[in-house]
């Protein structure tokens, strides 16, 4: 045994000399002290977590030392032949769905015009139609005063800008029809925007961003839609027109508060809803909105023009301040026959939007020929303040009409001449939504070998984020006649009777 000690003697010598040496050579290691202090330091506080670091460790050195896939040796070797038949027979996934039969009846079947639009239009088949299809409610896109204004206008700038409103698209017409809506409406300033469909869904995320909060209706329409999804904000939801629900959805907001980070909110909404043909009450939304301290942004494209005592859109309506509204959205595409859009409000709201609005930006300005109409049909509306309640008296008469009206119910607010007719899925016996859309187009159809040129209310379903109840459309012109109205009404009246009777139950 005692020969034992010597060599146990020289394997400490060799192992302290070793430790030392090691010792040494970490030293000289740029930043060594600093982790040597760390381990010890966690190993003092924390041995659990310096045992966990070295397990930690092993398994990292296991996972690089081993193969990572695992090879099959069963793969079948193809030849070249056999390679290209595959490849031959390889077909790509559809770009499209496949077309089904009531798309294609659909395409068929779609009116086309022949010559101007107006409250009578002819087809290419020859046939003259009383137009309850469009949106030319006050009657002025077939006006000889604003066609001659265009033709001049036409002649003295030319076709189109070529160019966006912040580099060399602005001409002196633009600042001029800025300057006539700001003062229709009675804001600070105005901006113009060359595609109404993009209006508001570039106003949107100009200046809601992500981690923003937008309280909006579900039923707004599809370019809202789109805005709040490009926004990329918090997007919170109410049940259509429904205040209640809207105060219950900012209170349940404001209760969720608490520690989290301060940021911009807003409550979206549109003024007459295109999808249900109703108004929203802005008193209440502003007093919402004041109340719970959030930015109001309102959808005029469909009300502006049409609605209030001036046709100026719901703040005429409701005699409110327009200034309350932080942005008023609007198209001219409807009542003032031409194209294109506006954003009213603040000099803040629209000079942003000037720098930071992409359809503003990235989109050639509006031909100077079209701004110049929608000038002129301001002007229109100014000279003649009768056209509003002409609309008004017109829609209140077509209502009346078709009150009773059977297998249908009518879905509009009371001054609206925006109507939708919708099955009445109590009374007629309908399957899913391809069902009713057919049923429906048969009356449109119907309607149409009578004189009468309808449209159902066509949707992207599958982009769509709600579900919407297939209908028919309707809109009120101040140019029909009183005679007019009552044969429309009663031949939808008999179209509707003469399709779903055999479907009553």
């Amino acid at each position: 045994m005692e020969s034992a000690y010597p060599s146990l003697n020289e394997l400490f010598v060799y192992l302290n000399t070793t430790i030392t040496q090691v010792s040494i050579y970490y030293s000289h290691i740029p930043g060594s002290g600093i982790l040597l202090k760390y381990i010890k330091n966690s190993h003092q506080n924390d041995p659990f977590r310096t045992a966990l670091e070295l397990l930690l460790v092993f398994f990292a050195i296991i996972y690089l030392f081993t193969n990572k896939y695992r090879t099959d040796n069963k793969l079948i070797e193809l030849t070249p032949r056999e390679v290209e038949e595959l490849v031959e027979e390889w077909q790509p996934e559809p770009l499209v769905p496949q077309i089904t039969d009531d798309d294609e009846r659909e395409l068929e079947t779609i009116p086309v015009i022949n010559g101007p639009q107006g409250p009578k239009v002819k087809l290419i088949n020859g046939k003259s139609l009383l137009n309850l299809s469009s949106f030319d409610f006050l009657g002025l896109v077939s006006n000889e005063a604003i066609k001659e204004k265009a033709i001049e206008t036409l002649r003295k700038y030319g076709v189109g800008s070529c160019g966006p409103p912040g580099f060399y698209g602005t001409f002196d017409v633009h600042a001029e029809f800025e300057r006539k809506v700001s003062e229709f409406l009675g804001t600070e300033d105005t901006i113009l925007y060359s595609q109404g469909f993009s209006t508001i869904n570039s106003a949107i995320p100009s200046f809601c961003k992500r981690g923003d909060i937008i309280v909006a209706d579900n039923g707004c329409n599809f370019s809202i839609q789109k805005g709040l999804q490009i926004s990329r904000s918090i997007i919170k939801w109410y049940n259509h027109n429904d205040m209640e629900d809207l105060e219950r959805v900012l209170r349940k907001i404001k209760d969720e508060d608490t520690g989290r980070r301060l940021t911009r909110r807003f409550i979206v909404s549109e003024g007459l809803f295109e999808n249900f043909g109703d108004i929203t009450p802005l008193p209440k939304l502003i007093e919402l909105k004041k109340k719970f301290k959030y930015r109001l942004i309102l959808d005029e494209s469909l009300s502006f023009g049409i609605i209030g005592n001036r046709g100026a859109g719901l703040t005429d309506y409701f005699n409110v301040n327009p200034k309350d509204v932080d942005m008023i959205v609007g198209s001219m595409c409807h009542a003032l026959c031409s194209s294109g859009g506006f954003c009213s409000g603040s000099f803040e709201i629209t000079e942003h939007q000037r720098i930071s609005g992409p359809a503003y930006c990235y989109s050639a300005s509006l031909p100077a020929m079209l701004t110049v109409s929608a000038t002129e049909s301001i002007n229109i509306l100014k000279q003649n303040p009768g056209l509003p309640s002409l609309i008004k008296f017109n829609t209140s008469l077509f209502k009346q009409l078709l009150a009773n009206v059977k297998y249908l119910t009518l879905n509009s607010s009371k001054d609206s001449p925006v109507i939708h007719l919708r099955i009445d899925n109590e009374v007629v016996r309908v399957g899913d939504i391809q069902d009713k859309e057919r049923c429906l187009q048969d009356i449109v159809d119907e309607v149409m070998n009578n004189g009468i040129l309808l449209t159902r209310a066509k949707y992207v379903r599958f982009q769509e984020l709600f579900d919407i109840e297939p209908s028919i459309r309707i809109c009120i012109s101040a140019s029909f006649t009183k005679k007019e109205i009552e044969k429309a009404a009663s031949i939808i009246k008999n179209a509707a009777t003469k399709v779903l009777k055999n479907r009553a139950y």
